[in-house]
């Protein structure tokens, strides 16, 4: 049982009204062009009001009838299933597109476990249109981010550059200034530590900054 889409109900209103359109002309579009036979104005109303939230096939149908994509009547997509579902992408063209078969590909969407390769977690990427922080999020790396950055601000920033741009599909010349930032405030953080004047609360800074090493890098990297 997958948990319900994480719909906005304003942009559903909004996007309607926008077009000119009443609760029942929207109920009329994702019956005629959707099959959407149980669709009725009170049910337009009801996902606009927040009452109730449409499913998977509902709001592409719903989307459908409003002239516009999944994803703009979506809030922030958290699973696998929810960002193919903003893209409007159906299960098989992802399977094919990343080298899956369907039944391991749905398999995944239901587990919430993605077990693909580096390989076939770039092709996801592409196929879905996902931003390298959504992507690792959804594969599972963040762990394996974790301890690549704790390594590279605790030593050399340089030795670990390419494991971290393949990790993250990302080239290495774009991550030079972000690892080197990152590398010099921890020193600088560490350096406070075995001062006098640090202390122990500059120790505990040092610890606060690599449990939260990963926000740290996605906050620098991506306002670089």
């Amino acid at each position: 049982m997958h948990p319900p889409l994480p719909f906005s109900a304003r942009a559903a209103r909004i996007l309607r009204e926008k077009v000119g359109m009443a609760p029942g002309h929207v109920a009329y579009g994702m019956r005629a062009s959707y099959g959407m036979t149980h669709v009725t104005p009170d049910h337009i109303t009801a996902w606009e009001r927040g009452l109730a939230v449409p499913d998977a096939h509902e709001l592409t149908a719903l989307a459908g009838a409003l002239w516009c994509a999944p994803r703009d009547l979506m809030g922030a997509p958290r699973t696998l299933r929810e960002h193919r579902i903003a893209r409007g992408v159906a299960p098989e063209d992802v399977a094919r597109a990343t080298g899956l078969t369907l039944n391991a590909y749905l398999s995944m969407e239901e587990t919430g476990r993605w077990t693909g390769g580096r390989r076939e977690s770039a092709l996801l990427g592409v196929v879905l249109g996902l931003p390298p922080r959504a992507l690792l999020a959804i594969t599972g790396g963040e762990e394996e981010l974790a301890r690549l950055l704790t390594e590279a601000v605790s030593t050399r920033w340089q030795a670990h550059i390419r494991e971290i741009a393949d990790l993250l599909s990302l080239e290495r010349r774009d991550l030079k200034s972000t690892l080197r930032a990152m590398h010099d405030e921890y020193q600088t953080l560490m350096a406070a530590t075995l001062s006098r004047a640090g202390g122990a609360a500059s120790g505990e800074n040092g610890r606060r900054y690599l449990d939260e090493i990963v926000h740290h890098f996605w906050t620098r990297y991506e306002n670089r």
